[in-house]
C-alpha cells in the first residue's frame, strides 16, 4: 500500500514525465495491436474457400 502511495506522489510531482510515460505506453500498445491485426489477417487466418488447404498455385 505504501509503495502505491509513494508511486502516486512521485508521478504527481512530475506530471510531464507521467504524460510521456502514458503516451509511450499508448503508442506501443497501439502499434502492437495494429501489427498483430495485419499479421492475423495476412498470415494466420485460413483462406475463405472450401478445402483451402488443397489449393495449388500453378504458373507457366
Amino acid at each position: 500500500m505504501a509503495q502505491g502511495q509513494h508511486a502516486a506522489r512521485s508521478l504527481a510531482r512530475a506530471p510531464d514525465f507521467s504524460v510521456i510515460v502514458v503516451a509511450t505506453l499508448a503508442l506501443a500498445i497501439g502499434a502492437n495491436t495494429a501489427i498483430f491485426s495485419v499479421v492475423n489477417v495476412v498470415l494466420l487466418r485460413p483462406l475463405p474457400f472450401p478445402n483451402a488447404d488443397r489449393l495449388v498455385h500453378i504458373e507457366a
